[in-house]
């Protein structure tokens, strides 16, 4: 599970040691002992010249970030990170296909054209076909990484034809005996067509949302044909994820699975993986992470979901390593039903400094389970091994990039995280960049009410937001547990468990960061951060996140909803009260809390239903939430929105150009690793389409 940016501009710039002083210098009492000094502790160091924004397109800026400490790791940290980072993107093609089963087609066709077009590239058609090629790269297929929404050319097919005709037409992804204008006949739907798939993943209800989606988990099924299928594998106790890993489609009428494993679906560009996988085991900094290495190879061989659950009980026993991967079928956000994993990949490095807070948040964790608002049947008795720390991310892939999140709690099995425990990371590297691209945009000077918010979310934002963000991947995630005998949320709440899984994970941030316990424990100086954090949610679920959608959209992206709904529900409930209200101020709407600790109270009650959702599997009231308070949208506080917002000349979206790490070599030794920092997010578009490329145009 992981945490997306939500702030979209509220967070000033903080230095990096805002965090630290309170961690190092906040000992006074000896309730916060579980904080460690950092005395003795490398603080990362970030380059102040180095420039984080690197280009804009569309609705989206392309940043970068730096990996402060790299130069500095041991030579066998450095080959270690440089296998797992080839491992990363040798699996590139593979997000590509899973998103819609024409867009690794798509993508070449694109490479091609972009490389070796012959004409005149100073036209305003031609900008118009680049434009694209930059949208249809940050999102790893033609739909938006966030609305979902299919996007197309800004220039006509008459002029994309023209441009594929006047490009070395050799590298067009057509079949052998196909012409180029059969081929484009044939790619047109599927570049110009808004009706032709027009919806990557459609979670509306009452409808088939397998057969609504593009995304290409599943082929010639209907969503109860799939639910039946699933329904004969038993999900209770400590059963696997089934279907995480295949495509389920219909042979010959016969419903079968593809495999994603070596030899299976996706063979050529997972066979490459476990290549780089197995270097890497070679160079593990211990044992345990050798058995780690060794059980993702082992899962990708076999395609067993057993050893899948194998190898994430070890990974998460495995606290000692500086070096940590994430790479797999992981995450379910893009499956309609929430049972397929997409694949994706973080390569990282521990940041010891800011893995002090997160540990002192997470060595509470079963007071923060004992004196929260759930029913009590609801709470873990026992919270079992939540390993927390702050990563410096090296490199990402497949779905964790371009756009990527800034929290990530693993792994996602329910019973491994009940029996074993978890693993929760902040991605500080990736905050920072974000933090600083975020205090440029001009967002809070407009949608923030008055001086007294404005100044609040200045000075605390930014650890406001790290602390949300601890909260929600540490506490949140691995709070609450299912009744005996409820099945797993795929089965229980379906379309809706993704967002109810994150609104409950944001709540617990929201109840708890206005604790005392927190300033107890060293990593928050005042209850003012807690009212910060109030401000700038509630700012951004009732209102700026709508700078993302189009006129007459409503929600479809689960954390969107999350946010709306948290936000919706807490300002409908807290009416009488008067706990948040919209205000208007020279003719424009703001929000206000006038309550916050009747708001907290409010997210309290919300958190405690949310989980006996969960709990009991009760997927009308979860549905009947989501839909009330989390879809839709209020058309003209939208249009007011968007019409301010234009006036900011900044991008609602924000992703990454990836550092590239470079082998020094003696021979065939490595000798040393060196990162570099890319300037141009196309140069390494066309770079990967060269360099990653393994996969069929069909699989």
């Amino acid at each position: 599970m992981y945490h997306q940016v939500k702030k979209f501009g509220f967070i000033a710039v903080v230095t990096c040691i805002a965090s630290l002083f309170i961690l190092s210098c906040n000992n006074s009492s000896t309730e916060k002992t579980n904080v460690q000094d950092t005395s003795l502790v490398k603080v990362p160091v970030y380059d102040s010249a180095f420039n984080v924004e690197a280009e804009s397109f569309a609705d989206l800026q392309v940043l970068r970030y730096q990996v402060p400490g790299f130069s500095d790791l041991p030579l066998q940290q450095k080959q270690l990170a440089y296998y797992l980072y080839q491992a990363a993107l040798c699996g590139r093609d593979i997000i590509y296909d899973q998103k819609s089963k024409y867009g690794i087609m798509l993508r070449k066709t694109l490479e091609a054209v972009y490389s070796t077009y012959k004409g005149n590239k100073s036209t305003n058609d031609w900008k118009k076909l680049e434009e694209y090629c930059g949208r249809v790269w940050f999102s790893n297929g033609n739909y938006h990484h966030y609305s979902n929404e299919k996007f197309i050319p800004a220039c006509n097919f008459g002029y994309f034809r023209e441009a594929v005709l006047n490009s070395d037409t050799s590298l067009i992804p057509k079949d052998p005996a196909e012409t180029i204008d059969a081929f484009l006949i044939r790619i047109k739907p599927v570049i110009y067509d808004l009706n032709f798939e027009p919806k990557l993943v459609n979670l509306k209800p009452n409808i088939d949302n397998v057969a609504a989606s593009a995304v290409n988990f599943y082929e010639a099924v209907t969503q109860k044909e799939v639910e039946d299928f699933y329904s004969r594998f038993d999900t209770k106790g400590n059963a696997p994820s089934w279907g995480l890993n295949s495509k389920l489609m219909k042979e010959n009428g016969q419903i079968m699975e593809k495999v994603w494993k070596v030899g299976g679906m996706y063979s050529a560009a997972i066979t490459k993986i476990v290549g780089w996988l197995e270097k890497a085991a070679t160079v593990a900094e211990n044992e345990q992470q050798k058995k780690v290495l060794n059980l993702l190879v082992q899962y990708y061989k076999t395609g067993d979901l057993k050893t899948y659950d194998d190898f994430n009980i070890a990974w998460v026993l495995d606290t000692a390593s500086r070096i940590d991967v994430v790479n797999g079928f992981t995450e379910v956000y893009l499956d309609p039903i929430g049972k397929k994993g997409s694949f994706e990949s973080v390569v990282s490095m521990k940041d010891e400094v800011a893995t002090m807070r997160i540990k002192a948040i997470a060595n509470q964790a079963q007071w923060f389970e004992d004196n929260s608002p759930l029913m009590p049947e609801h709470k873990k008795k026992n919270v079992k091994g939540i390993t927390a720390k702050a990563i410096t991310v090296i490199a990402e892939s497949g779905d964790a990039a371009p756009n990527t999140p800034i929290g990530i709690n693993l792994p996602n099995s329910e019973w491994i995280r009940k029996d074993v425990g978890s693993k929760s990371v902040s991605l500080s590297n990736i905050i920072y960049s974000y933090n600083v691209a975020a205090s440029k945009g001009g967002l809070l000077d407009e949608f923030g009410l008055n001086d007294s918010v404005k100044n609040r979310i200045k000075q605390y934002g930014a650890l406001a937001s790290d602390l949300h963000v601890d909260m929600h991947e540490c506490i949140g995630h691995a709070s609450g547990q299912l009744n005996p005998g409820v099945e797993t949320t795929d089965k229980t709440l379906k379309n809706y468990a993704s967002c109810l899984e994150e609104a409950r994970a944001d709540l617990v941030g929201l109840y708890y960061i206005m604790d005392q316990k927190l300033i107890d424990i060293g990593v928050m100086p005042s209850l003012e951060v807690g009212k910060a954090e109030y401000d700038s949610y509630i700012m951004n679920g009732l209102m700026t996140q709508l700078t993302r959608l189009k006129p007459g959209e409503q929600l479809e992206e689960a954390h969107m909803r999350n946010r709306q709904l948290n936000a919706m529900w807490a300002y409908e409930k807290g009416k009488a009260d008067n706990v948040i209200e919209f205000v208007k101020k020279d003719g424009k709407t703001y929000t206000r809390i006038n309550d916050y600790n009747k708001l907290r109270t409010l997210f309290g009650q919300l958190l405690r239903e949310i989980q006996r959702i969960k709990s009991e599997g009760d997927y009308n009231a979860g549905k009947n939430l989501v839909e009330t308070y989390g879809v839709k949208v209020n058309a003209a506080l939208h249009n007011e929105i968007l019409k301010r917002y234009a006036t900011l000349n900044t991008k609602p979206y924000r992703g990454f150009i990836q550092p590239k790490l470079v082998p020094v070599m003696d021979g065939d030794k490595i000798t040393d690793v060196k990162i570099e920092y890319p300037q141009s997010f196309y140069q390494q578009m066309i770079e990967y389409g060269k360099d990653y490329s393994y996969l069929p145009i069909k699989n």
